[in-house]
């Protein structure tokens, strides 16, 4: 496997039980780059950042994780890599400044005054450096996460749905930063149900119930996607709506603000179906489908595997 990749991984199982979690999956990210992980709850994205970081054992596959082999070589990726999981982690009664000493110290830092004294300022926390964590609000205490990752220099980061309950600024300030650290070199992987968001990577994967559908640029994502859209505005779009929903070839009639989104794969159906519709007072336009469109056909289509 080459060396030109951050990761570069195939066959990548996991099962629980008799459920396969992760199925099969090949993964190859460029060093610098931000790629997003999609799918639905329960789809083995966080299974799957484990297995890589050496927190879980996988049931098969193999390949390279930072030049190392990410099944056997796992306790020296974990020193290179920063993992910020879903749920806030850290100390509460301590304060920010003692958070980032107590993790400077986990990872055995030589210099921790300095170390730490850098993560204050790289994420404009110096002047909050005494506030307990757990007075924060979720921007700050996404700022103190991330700088705990940071704090030991990793060569790739691993985030799990960071921006959960952030707010649109602290979200926008945290994209910023990541691109920043992006552009300096470090690799990003990170998972996210958000579309703005998922549009900011450089490339994606999307992936439903432990199976790979889907991977490659924004572009390439839509494209495979095979979804002619239509979008109507006007009055009566509700009533518009059901009365097209069911229709053959429609598989999707979603609102978006003051219009209507419909979404389907067979464009000769779709296209049959609307025409009688077209004649009326709305305006019905066919642009190119989106991501969220992608993804919701994406996720109706996979076939779910708790069993």
């Amino acid at each position: 496997m080459s060396s030109a990749f951050a990761i570069d991984v195939r066959g990548v199982t996991k099962k629980f039980g008799t459920r396969t979690v992760v199925n099969n999956i090949a993964m190859q990210v460029r060093p610098g780059e931000i790629y997003g992980f999609l799918g639905p709850n329960g789809s083995g994205k966080t299974t799957f950042l484990r297995m890589l970081c050496g927190l879980l054992t996988p049931d098969g596959g193999e390949g390279k994780c930072l030049g190392l082999d990410f099944r056997r070589e796992s306790p020296e990726i974990k020193k290179r890599v920063g993992y910020m999981t879903q749920k806030f982690s850290f100390y509460e009664d301590l304060s920010i400044e003692e958070n980032l000493e107590f993790i400077a110290r986990l990872y055995g830092m030589p210099n921790r005054k300095a170390a730490v004294q850098k993560s204050l300022e790289r994420l404009g926390m110096v002047e909050r450096r005494k506030q307990l964590a757990g007075a924060l609000s979720g921007g700050w205490k996404q700022r103190l996460a991330l700088a705990a990752c940071l704090i030991h220099e990793p060569q790739l980061l691993l985030l799990d749905e960071p921006t959960a309950g952030v707010d649109p600024k602290a979200r926008r300030e945290f994209w910023d930063e990541i691109h920043q650290l992006a552009a300096g070199g470090l690799t990003v992987l990170i998972t996210t149900h958000y579309m703005d968001e998922a549009s900011r990577c450089h490339r994606l994967a999307y992936i439903a119930y432990g199976n790979l559908l889907a991977h490659g640029t924004v572009a390439e994502v839509v494209k495979f996607g095979g979804l002619t859209t239509w979008e109507i505005s006007g009055d009566n779009l509700a009533a518009l709506a059901d009365k097209i929903r069911k229709l053959p070839g429609v598989e999707q009639v979603v609102a978006f603000g003051t219009a209507l989104h419909v979404s389907g794969r067979d464009e000769k159906k779709l296209s049959a179906s609307l025409a009688p519709f077209m004649t009326g007072s709305q305006r019905w336009e066919k642009i190119e489908a989106g991501l969220e469109d992608v993804f919701i056909s994406l996720m109706e289509t996979a076939k779910d595997n708790y069993a």
